[in-house]
């Protein structure tokens, strides 16, 4: 069963993603409220994909990516940042960082279930 790690510090922005998630059948998802809460959770758990915020207190989204892809186990897991930056440098930055998909707020659920489903091909 795969597993989800979502990393968003708005309680609310966070709860739409989870629920979007709950729409693939078997998968599991698991909450982090920023970049260290993300870290803590990736130390204890498998975990096969991150949808990560960028701007967070603590570690933000970027910072988290590079962490997770300079780190020998983690550094497959495939990242997609959601955030509401939607200026061209801030995706190249993202994807030249190491993460896998750049999806812009507002967020639309079919968009983010496609994506997740083609990162961790699921049919």
């Amino acid at each position: 069963m795969p597993t989800a790690l979502v990393v968003e510090d708005s309680p609310t922005m966070r709860q739409l993603i989870v629920f979007a998630l709950h729409r693939i059948k078997g998968l599991t998802v698991v909450e982090a409220d920023d970049g260290v809460d993300a870290l803590r959770k990736l130390s204890a758990q498998k975990l096969d994909i991150i949808l990560t915020d960028i701007n967070m207190p603590i570690m933000d989204g970027l910072k988290l990516v590079k962490r997770v892809r300079s780190d020998e186990v983690l550094k497959g897991i495939p990242i997609i940042i959601i955030t509401t930056e939607g200026a061209d440098e801030d995706r190249q930055r993202a994807l030249a960082l190491g993460a896998n998909a750049y999806i812009t707020k507002p967020i639309q659920a079919p968009q983010v279930i496609a994506k997740v489903k083609e990162l961790l091909k699921i049919a």
